[in-house]
């Protein structure tokens, strides 16, 4: 018999994925659901990224490399955070793991002692608390509402703030509401982090090229220089260059904690894809003329989804910064009924319903921290949206 670890029953699977294989599920018995919880880009990686992983197999980088990434990519890393967010690391303050959340669980596995506390602004992505209770830390939820845009507010950190707070995790653009800081907004929440110097903070920057409006993306270690021997910087290639596969995340921070981070990795998977490095490289240095119009696509898909949310009675939708999700309220369809008598109690009613009545596959609220809410990936096509917007709309109204 085998015995499961105590560790294990503090966290669960990861809902986002858990409606993605159920949507997948009723697709196979020939159901025509639309799946709407995946976050990930419809595009495609582009062809110059492509060739570059395919060199690298002609000419024979096939084999381990550095436990935390090549030379190569680090200085590409090096050169991107100094060209985009005005930030000088040297490649010995680089890491590079397999995708982003292994730096990040990474980094809780080598810092996070039984009982540090780390502070996650909800809603948050769904892994933070999970990771944080797998390396017996403590997740300190702050939840951050709809009319402060979904964002911490410098009081509530203050207040979550305790001499237990080992880091802070901020995600802008952030999974699942697409809120994102603004320089004022992050320079409050950077003015309150110099007072407690025992703070550490993970900038979570997957989505930073994914931004609306003429928004001026901003990470806080740039925001305020002081920060930085304090700060792991986050981010990867994933969502700004449709690289979900090639599994490549990366960081900046202190050279101890790069190094501990390293220790980590090096009993677990070892280096990351030799392949999927050097298309990395070529991600970072190539042309990045592609990023806009892929932005733009998103925005307008964006604008699209969030007005005819907005027009269904019950239902409200913020618009967000960036990401390529939505996170509107369903406050205002709880305490209905189906015709067939159920209650719309909660979140994960709802996204039931939805999956029933309308078969769309959306996430609860209360996955991500925040019940009476529940988020759309717009990451797929317009005519997709606009058929799942329809069947929306037509079983809310059904609603009684």
């Amino acid at each position: 018999m085998l015995f499961i670890a105590e560790r294990l029953g503090r966290i669960k699977p990861s809902p986002t994925i858990a409606v993605t294989n159920k949507a997948a599920e009723l697709k196979a018995q020939g159901l025509d659901v639309i799946g709407l919880g995946a976050g990930e880009p419809d595009f495609d990686t582009p062809d110059n990224i492509k060739i570059a992983a395919i060199e690298a197999i002609k000419n024979g980088a096939t084999k381990y490399t550095a436990v935390d990434g090549i030379a190569e990519l680090k200085k590409a890393i090096c050169a991107k955070f100094k060209r985009e967010n005005g930030l000088d690391y040297d490649v010995k303050n680089i890491t590079v793991g397999t995708g982003a959340k292994q730096v990040l669980y990474n980094a809780m596995m080598a810092t996070l002692n039984k009982g540090d506390e780390v502070i996650i602004p909800a809603p948050y992505w769904v892994s933070y608390p999970d990771i944080v209770e797998l390396a017996e830390g403590v997740p300190v939820c702050v939840e951050c509402t709809a009319k402060n845009g979904f964002k911490l507010q410098a009081k509530q950190l203050e207040a979550a703030i305790t001499p237990r707070t080992k880091w802070v995790i901020l995600n802008s653009p952030s999974n699942p509401s697409g809120a994102a800081y603004t320089r004022e907004e992050m320079k409050k929440i950077t003015d309150v982090l110099l007072k407690h110097p025992h703070v550490y903070v993970l900038a979570d920057d997957i989505y930073e090229h994914v931004v609306y409006d003429g928004f001026t993306f901003v990470t806080p270690a740039q925001v305020e220089p002081q920060l930085m021997r304090r700060t792991l910087t986050l981010n990867g290639v994933s969502k700004s260059y449709a690289m979900t596969g090639w599994r490549i995340g990366y960081a900046g921070g202190p050279v101890d904690l790069i190094k501990a981070i390293a220790i980590i990795q090096s009993q677990s998977t070892s280096n990351p894809c030799s392949i999927s490095q050097a298309a990395a490289v070529e991600a970072l240095n190539g042309v990045q003329d592609f990023l806009k119009p892929r932005a733009d696509a998103f925005q307008k898909r964006r604008d699209m989804v969030v007005n005819r949310l907005n027009a269904i009675p019950g239902i409200h939708c913020n618009l967000p910064e960036g990401a390529f999700y939505v996170f509107p309220s369903c406050q205002g369809l709880l305490g209905k009924q189906t015709a067939d008598g159920i209650v719309i109690t909660d979140s994960n009613a709802f996204a039931e319903f939805l999956l029933k009545s309308a078969l769309v596959a959306v996430v609860p609220g209360i996955a991500f921290g925040l019940e009476g809410f529940f988020r759309i990936s717009y990451a797929t096509s317009d005519a997709i949206l606009t058929e799942a917007c329809n069947r929306i709309e037509k079983a809310c109204k059904l609603l009684i």
